[in-house]
């Protein structure tokens, strides 16, 4: 039977290049000057963002933000925290980066499959993906294309498209 999975992974790589062109740009901005801002990637899920005012982190997350766009990170991985005052006045953040299809999403991806109203079709949730099966290709191309056009809070890829 024709298969594929729906999941949410990030790019490790890319993420780890946008990081390092926001602390080349940051080095040499005239508005980044003196803050001795800092952004900093740990444990491959969360980024840490630290400057000297909130309008310069404000200001960095933004820079951090369009460097993810420009590698085609989708900003649904991005799940920022509060601001916290440092010592000195500083303030400082951080951004953990969601990625696996946690047992909310999955809900709601499975119902919005099954408000397609497509026969023989079975979608089923397996840790952090969803494995989706039917007779036909064409059942399962055409729940990839709804899930494409549909507002999900979360990053969706396709993959293991099995015949």
């Amino acid at each position: 039977m024709p298969s594929f999975d729906i999941v949410s992974k990030v790019n490790q790589q890319e993420v780890k290049n946008a990081i390092d062109q926001v602390k080349r740009e940051i080095m040499t901005r005239y508005d980044f000057k003196g803050t001795d801002s800092e952004i900093d990637l740990k444990n491959q899920s969360e980024i840490y963002i630290e400057s000297a005012t909130h309008e310069r982190l404000n200001a960095l997350f933004q820079v951090l933000q369009e460097k993810f766009i420009k590698r085609n990170i989708s900003l649904k991985f991005l799940d920022p925290k509060n601001i916290e005052e440092g010592s000195k006045g500083r303030a400082k953040q951080t951004i953990n980066l969601k990625s696996g299809v946690d047992k909310e999403n999955s809900k709601l991806i499975i119902s919005k499959i099954k408000e397609l109203d497509i026969k023989q079709i079975t979608p089923s949730y397996q840790s952090d993906l969803i494995r989706v099966t039917a007779k036909k290709r064409d059942d399962l191309q055409n729940v990839i294309a709804a899930l494409k056009s549909a507002e999900l809070p979360i990053h969706l890829e396709f993959e293991n498209f099995r015949d």
